[in-house]
């Protein structure tokens, strides 16, 4: 029976009361796990239970303080005690984190775990230990300050509309306005407003690069992309299958965004498609306005989810209960979107920049797949069965986007809006496919030449945004702008390589939309069941799992194209 009735996982190891606070006080325990004696199989697995417990605990301390620190990005207290961890305790973490991952690997009791159940665990486990330098815990520490920097520099952008004074995230909502003069003042504004810290991000990005590149070579590769791959744990594509991926975007992607560019421009009336005008809508039609507060978009979602499967809309229920949720957008509060798990509360915090827009729909409902994956993974025995590949959790997001789309009469009681919020997404789930293509590719590049200039860099970035590009789309004049288009893109700056997921997990999402269209409750049976699985079995194993194939192929995207094609044309 699924319950959203999540408890805290019950301490035996560490004691109830203890919170992370200095490395003085932590150690004990890793010294304890360390220097134990495992004699027997039973001693074996209570050693990982133990283990796992004090996993959580940290992971969950590091996760608020990070939490914290996106909420606020004014207070220089969170940021400060953000930096403690990551300079003060993570680094000396990591040789006790390398040590305890030879001792049980070393350990003869480990052949006698079941092979089944363990083989992902300790597959992983063998990667961390072949990736492991002590020469790289203080570059990897300085990384985790560094990539925050995205945060705090974007997160203190605003421009000023109409008298007052917008996130960028807010003043977006000026995008949909019937008044062309007014999005491209609005459009112009934001891209300014960027482009006044377009030399701090470069500079931020360029010590990124560096520092990244110096971590591979310390390891033992030739460059980061083929370290990341490794310590990603992409054990079932390569390199060139996401080179496969980006040419059958361009094969069987493309002409379809053409198409709906196309009609666009034509829909509009215009002689020529300009980039603030691919949101908008005729004058006739009044921009879609789903909702209007946080609390109102959580109601809405909630009802949404419920319509599923009530034990979906409990899981936000119970975060809203806790306190896990940020929903709103404002000033001094980074950009972006996430849900964050939470190890050892097993109930996963959101965060998003909401505005009333139907793209926060979208992040809501995308988020919310999320947290029902933090939530089914949670009765896992241990803390590294619930680490799950990003494809999965990504296929476990994008499909609640498609799942929810015939529940969205919550958010628009007028027929010709749900059609039109129905034909956004749809539109979406094409038109991300050159974007992810074109931000994968430009990773590969930058990691393949880390010596670059800046120079090289923008033109670089420009090459391969233009074999991505929509030609419906006149940038004529807006050069500039493009050149640091990238900049916008966090994944860049904080979570470099993880990108490719969401093309995968899109193709996933569109596979689990065909069998919900065919079958709806046996493709929620499929979802939970893959979701439950939580990290324990391989990437084609989980997708199995869920009913979909593993494919990368041309044909395979074609077919699914296709699919989501067929479905444009019904609406």
């Amino acid at each position: 029976m699924l319950t959203a009735d999540i408890q805290k996982t019950k301490r035996h190891f560490v004691p109830e009361d203890f919170k992370v606070t200095t490395w003085e006080t932590l150690e004990p325990f890793f010294k304890n796990l360390l220097d134990r004696k495992i004699e027997s199989k039973p001693d074996l697995e209570q050693w990982l239970k133990d283990m796992s417990e004090l996993e959580a605990i940290v992971s969950e301390d590091a996760c608020w303080r990070q939490i914290k620190m996106t909420c606020d990005t004014t207070d220089k207290s969170l940021e400060e005690a953000f930096t403690y961890f990551c300079m003060e305790i993570q680094p000396r973490l990591q040789p006790y984190a390398d040590a305890l991952n030879k001792k049980l690997i070393q350990s003869s009791l480990t052949n006698e775990l079941d092979k089944e159940k363990y083989f992902t665990y300790l597959r992983n486990v063998r990667k961390s230990i072949e990736l492991f330098r002590e020469s790289n815990i203080p570059l990897q520490a300085e990384l985790s300050v560094l990539q925050q920097q995205f945060g705090v520099i974007t997160g203190a952008m605003t421009i000023e509309v109409k008298g007052q004074e917008y996130t960028l995230q807010q003043a977006s909502k000026f995008l949909l306005e019937h008044d062309r003069s007014l999005r491209e003042e609005v459009y112009r504004k934001m891209q300014e407003r960027r482009s006044q810290d377009k030399a701090a991000l470069n500079d931020l990005f360029t010590k990124l690069v560096a520092l990244r590149d110096q971590v591979a070579k310390n390891a033992g590769f030739k460059n980061y992309r083929d370290y990341k791959f490794v310590e990603l744990g992409r054990f079932d594509y390569t390199k060139e299958d996401c080179f496969q991926f980006h040419e059958a975007v361009k094969l069987h992607v493309l002409p379809l965004v053409e198409k709906i560019n196309e009609h666009k421009k034509k829909k509009l009336g215009l002689d020529s498609l300009r980039p603030w005008d691919t949101e908008a809508e005729p004058a006739h039609i009044q921009p879609l306005h789903p909702f209007n507060t946080g609390k109102e978009l959580l109601e809405k979602s909630e009802k949404c989810f419920s319509a599923l499967n009530p034990f979906f809309a409990d899981c936000l229920r119970k975060m809203d209960a806790m306190g896990h949720l940020d929903l709103e957008s404002r000033k001094g509060k980074a950009p972006g979107g996430y849900n964050c798990p939470l190890a050892e509360s097993g109930a996963p915090f959101i965060f998003m920049n909401a505005a009333g827009q139907m793209d926060d729909v979208t992040t809501m409902v995308h988020e919310g797949g999320h947290a029902i994956h933090s939530f089914l993974a949670h009765p896992l025995e241990l803390s590294a069965f619930k680490e799950y590949p990003m494809e999965i959790a990504e296929v476990a997001s994008m499909s609640m986007e498609l799942f929810t789309m015939d529940k969205w009469d919550e958010f628009f009681d007028n027929a010709d809006d749900l059609k039109r919020a129905k034909e956004h997404q749809l539109e979406r789930v094409i038109t991300i496919f050159p974007w992810i293509a074109t931000i994968d590719k430009f990773q590969h590049w930058i990691y393949e030449n880390p010596n670059h200039t800046i120079e090289e860099r923008t033109a670089a970035w420009i090459k391969i945004a233009d074999e991505f590009s929509s030609n419906t789309i006149d940038y004529s004049g807006l050069e500039a702008y493009r050149q640091i288009s990238w900049q916008r893109q966090l994944h860049l700056f904080e979570v470099p390589f993880y990108y490719i997921e969401y093309g995968i997990a899109q193709l996933g999402a569109i596979g689990m939309w065909m069998q919900y269209k065919k079958n709806p409750q046996q493709a929620l049976n499929n979802y939970i069941n893959a979701l439950s699985l939580g990290g324990t079995k391989t990437l084609p194993e989980l997708f199995a799992a869920a009913g979909l194939q593993f494919d990368l192929s041309p044909e395979h995207i074609k077919t699914l194209m296709e699919f989501v094609k067929e479905e444009m044309n019904k609406l």
